[in-house]
């Protein structure tokens, strides 16, 4: 049974309404309405990302199936601003420019509790340890890390040592 119709293929931009790593799948509302859009994780996994934040602005090629609309690729995502959380004491020196223009370096996930609000990384080639909040994940349009996840970290030196202000999908971070 065929339920993909390439032919059927569109650009939709909306925002991501929930998403769930251990479920694998979420939700997308599209910005013009109709029904919600089905975004499986591997179609996040394509783009390079293990998960996404809700409220995210998303860019998608959606198709209709036999069970509604889905995502068939992510073209763009674009984290939810929230201004009404405050810094971490870390970053308050540290514009959006900044943060751009500090390298991004491979990494792979050690831990991540999202219950704790936070974990730690590994840069590639460096056994320290590099600290990465859960809000600076949340900023980062991502709402969950797995164990062994590569990833892409810009880092600063904070009073206990390296962490994370900008977290990427793999796939930024090889380029």
């Amino acid at each position: 049974m065929n339920t993909q119709d390439t032919d059927s293929q569109r650009q939709v931009t909306g925002q991501v309404k929930w998403f769930d790593p251990a479920k694998g799948f979420g939700f997308v509302v599209a910005d013009r309405g109709g029904p919600d859009i089905l975004l499986h994780a591997n179609v996040l996994r394509n783009f390079g990302q293990g998960s996404v934040v809700d409220g995210s602005s998303i860019e998608l090629l959606v198709q209709d199936t036999q069970r509604g609309l889905q995502a068939t690729q992510v073209l763009a995502i674009t984290p939810p601003r929230t201004e009404t959380t405050m810094p971490l004491r870390d970053m308050v020196e540290f514009t959006d420019d900044d943060i751009v223009n500090c390298p991004i370096e491979p990494a792979r996930v050690k831990w991540f509790d999202k219950a704790k609000g936070f974990g730690f990384a590994n840069v590639f080639g460096s056994a320290d340890d590099v600290f990465i909040h859960v809000e600076v994940l949340r900023r980062s349009g991502l709402s969950d890390l797995q164990s062994g996840e590569a990833i892409g970290l810009r880092m600063v030196d904070g009073e206990r040592g390296r962490m994370a202000i900008d977290v990427v999908g793999w796939e930024a971070a090889a380029k």
